[in-house]
């Protein structure tokens, strides 16, 4: 979010609130009677509704205050209700309930792929709350409502729904490389340190390291090739090849252009839901211009500029390279 800024109480409008009972007017009169230095609200920028603060704004127009301290957002709608969600859980009235299960049921619509721990998170809801409210119906998120093949957890990281693969790659991996780390597992395979820990447990009593009740149809057939509990990873087994490839060190599956790369970064909340990531979005979004646009570009540089342009241009991709050493590095 922006820096602190002194906004027009009129400008103001009312909030998407996930408070099904609207003002309290008593916590309202507390607040406009307080001496305390309130913290500043929060406004979506590009509508100007309230996000955070419904209650310090009718405490100000109360005291006849002009202006009130916000902080501006400048993610969409249904963002903009996410982080109404976070704050209203984190401070001051706390939701009902009610309120965090509907709150739990519109982020759901808005955000199919989103684990249930990462909405839960959100609401204050515990993960297999968020789960039973899944399941009622499918989610108009997703097309033709279908369910999602992969989650977004609390971490960023995006893992399958059916983890029957990437287990039994983990389990591979532990076998060839017993004294590998869990992390180290983990990355490889695409799935969390906890799942790698109960695959080596799982291993270690002699037994599958697919759970018998999370094998899907697609996969029921891999585990009659199972021996001595690990499955050969690209034989048979939907997705295998994509996992080897994951396995061998590469970040990126063969034919994905730099564009389709970006729009799934942009449904990661982990970078949508804090002003770095939002800036690291926007950097890369300009970035990812198709062929065409950028020839459009090169053909209005004007030839007194074509060397200032190429000195900037090359310190820029100077610049990304460097970040780009650095994040592997980090990797």
């Amino acid at each position: 979010m922006g820096p602190v800024r002194r906004v027009p109480v009129v400008t103001l409008r009312p909030a998407d609130s996930p408070r099904s009972t609207g003002e309290n007017p008593e916590h309202t009169r507390l607040l406009a009677e307080s001496e305390q230095v309130l913290p500043p609200i929060i406004v979506h920028y590009p509508t100007m509704r309230v996000i955070d603060g419904v209650h310090r704004v009718r405490a100000a127009l109360l005291r006849g205050d002009r202006e009130i301290e916000a902080r501006f957002f400048e993610g969409d709608v249904e963002d903009a209700f996410v982080l109404a969600v976070r704050a209203n859980s984190a401070h001051g009235l706390p939701l009902s309930a009610a309120d965090r299960r509907a709150a739990a049921i519109r982020i759901l619509g808005g955000h199919p792929d989103w684990s249930d721990g990462t909405i839960g998170a959100v609401t204050g809801l515990a993960a297999k709350t968020v789960a039973a409210l899944r399941r009622r119906e499918t989610w108009p998120g997703s097309p033709g409502g279908a369910v999602p093949e992969k989650r977004i957890g609390r971490d960023g990281r995006v893992r399958p729904l059916d983890s029957s693969d990437a287990r039994r790659l983990a389990g591979q991996l532990i076998t060839d490389s017993p004294e590998a780390s869990l992390r180290e597992i983990a990355h490889k395979a695409g799935i969390s340190p906890g799942t790698v820990r109960d695959v080596r447990a799982r291993l270690r009593r002699g037994e599958d390291p697919v759970p018998m009740g999370s094998v899907s149809k697609a996969n029921a057939g891999a585990r009659a090739d199972t021996k001595a509990g690990i499955v050969a990873v690209g034989t048979g087994v939907k997705g295998g090849a994509e996992i080897q490839e994951r396995a061998a060190g590469g970040l990126r599956p063969a034919g994905v252009r730099r564009a389709e790369l970006v729009r799934s970064l942009y449904r990661d909340p982990s970078l949508r839901l804090n002003e770095n990531g939002r800036l690291l979005l926007r950097l890369l979004f300009v970035r990812s211009l198709p062929p065409a646009q950028w020839e459009e570009i090169l053909e209005s540089v004007p030839t007194h500029c074509t060397e200032a342009v190429l000195a900037a241009a090359a310190e820029c991709a100077e610049a990304w390279r460097e970040f780009a050493a650095r994040i592997e590095r980090r990797a």
